[in-house]
């Protein structure tokens, strides 16, 4: 059983008899009551994607869901194909499909991911929680803007904009958290 706590991006799930995938996060509030987790989910069978929010008490069955560890090997307009690394095989997914986890991937990645299926069918992608990427554009940082935790947007290699510390500047390569697409630190490389 999964907790509403443990749903992620790729993460599929059966709500009632249909199989869901998460796509996105899109928050998660706390009131009087207990913590209620904001996401967008995708109907697999249906195609249908819908703005929904669990309870932090709710419980899903989890999916019965086959895995293949795949690297990226080409884009094709707005789909993704995977290769499997041991038969060749090769699997389309669309960039609908990957939901949020597109932000973090581009053409030319050598990261191994987890390509979810369900009933054959490529439904998602479980990426490695931590994704290095480059700043192509952000602002200079203000000298001595240093009160708290001061950050600028900044535009990554794949276009996704994320928020940063002062210290980042252009072509600064960066770890980023895929499971909410915060900072994490500065690449070691």
């Amino acid at each position: 059983m999964l907790a509403a706590s443990q749903l992620r991006v790729g993460t599929v799930f059966m709500n009632g008899n249909d199989p869901m995938i998460v796509q996105r996060m899109l928050g998660n509030k706390s009131g009087r009551g207990s913590m209620v987790y904001r996401l967008r989910i995708k109907n697999i069978v249906s195609g249908q994607t819908m703005d929904v929010g669990f309870d932090s008490s709710e419980k899903f069955q989890e999916a019965d869901l086959e895995l293949h560890k795949v690297k990226l090997s080409y884009l094709d307009g707005d789909n993704y194909v995977f290769m499997d690394e041991e038969t060749y095989e090769q699997f389309e997914i669309s960039k609908e499909d990957l939901g949020d986890n597109a932000n973090y991937i581009k053409d030319g990645d050598e990261f191994i991911v987890e390509l979810t299926f369900y009933n054959g069918k490529p439904v998602g992608v479980s990426l490695p929680i931590l994704v290095e990427r480059e700043i192509t554009y952000c602002e200079p940082g203000i000298r001595g803007d240093t009160s708290g935790k001061a950050s600028k947007p900044a535009t990554l290699d794949t276009g996704y904009e994320v928020q940063v510390p002062l210290f980042c500047e252009m072509g600064t390569r960066i770890l980023l958290d895929t499971r909410d697409g915060s900072f994490s630190e500065r690449a070691k490389s």
